[in-house]
């Protein structure tokens, strides 16, 4: 994706791997271990569905908490970068900002933060959603996980 330039409908993340192997693989076989058990009640077919159950959730838990901790790391960042742009009457207002709109404004050129940001709180902007949607000048994120 470092080679495209990214924009409001390409700027998701897939990872192959993880996303067209392994969480079917992983899915798949957890619905096997269900209908094997269905089938076939038992101790054995009781425990290869826990485990199945287990890797699906250790998986999906593998993947959610780094995008926790990025979330996290992106709301500290834009703060920073809010403080160096915006003028001193919407300066004082950043903290009222949730992690949602602050991970929603990263993807605005600097040009466009101050208006947007202003936008945002006076409610006219709600979500992350409508701030993706009111960007004009992309700035891509290139080191997400």
């Amino acid at each position: 994706m470092a080679d495209q330039t990214q924009t409001l409908g390409r700027h998701r993340r897939f990872i192959p791997a993880w996303h067209f192997f392994v969480l079917p693989v992983l899915t798949g076989n957890m619905l096997v271990a269900a209908v094997t058990f269905g089938r076939y009640p038992g101790i054995n077919t009781a425990w290869a569905l826990a485990v199945a159950t287990a890797l699906v959730l250790g998986m999906f838990l593998a993947r959610v908490m780094p995008l926790r901790a990025q979330d996290r790391i992106i709301r500290l960042e834009e703060r920073i970068r809010l403080e160096q742009l915006l003028p001193a009457n919407l300066r004082g207002r950043i903290i009222e900002l949730t992690p949602a709109q602050l991970i929603g404004l990263r993807f605005a050129a600097d040009d466009e933060v101050p208006e947007l940001t202003r936008r945002v709180l006076d409610g006219e902007l709600k979500d992350r959603g409508d701030i993706k949607s009111a960007i004009k000048n992309w700035r891509a994120d290139h080191l997400r996980v």
